[in-house]
């Protein structure tokens, strides 16, 4: 039987493109880990997909994972919009590269590891979890100033 881990994530930028930072809490049964960094030049949304992919990283073996999220962008690029981009050769709908390709191709090799579930949140309302992510992409984001 797989573990059941749930990975809550979130990303922030001062500026964006700017110092950003990314977070994220794994919890599984008792157990809880914080996980966090930061990018000196970068753009909210690539600070989303790496809160995913650092998260996924820390994953020592394939697990069923329930990714909590507050990006739409997030979700949405890896449920759906990633496979017209895989089957277009890396292209958007209109013919144009993929923007952060680069982190998607590393998301999409680590979801197929696990059993994926992806949920999102509002942010910045009444998830404890996903605030305590926020706070901690913003502090990363903000030490580098």
């Amino acid at each position: 039987m797989m573990k059941h881990v749930q990975l809550i994530t979130d990303g922030a930028c001062i500026g964006n493109p700017g110092p950003g930072g990314w977070a994220c809490i794994l919890r599984s049964g008792e157990k809880t880990k914080e996980i966090f960094g930061s990018d000196e030049h970068t753009t909210n949304n690539r600070m989303e997909i790496t809160a995913a992919i650092e998260g996924l990283r820390a994953l020592q073996e394939p697990c069923e994972v329930e990714v909590v999220t507050d990006s739409k962008y997030l979700k949405n690029g890896i449920t759906t919009w990633i496979k017209g981009w895989k089957r277009n050769g890396w292209k958007t709908a209109a013919k144009k590269p993929v923007v952060n390709q680069d982190l998607w191709m590393t998301l999409d090799d680590l979801v197929d590891k696990h059993k994926m579930h992806w949920t999102w949140t509002k942010g910045h309302a009444d998830h404890p979890d996903n605030n305590r992510c926020d706070e901690l992409a913003t502090r990363a984001a903000r030490e580098q100033l």
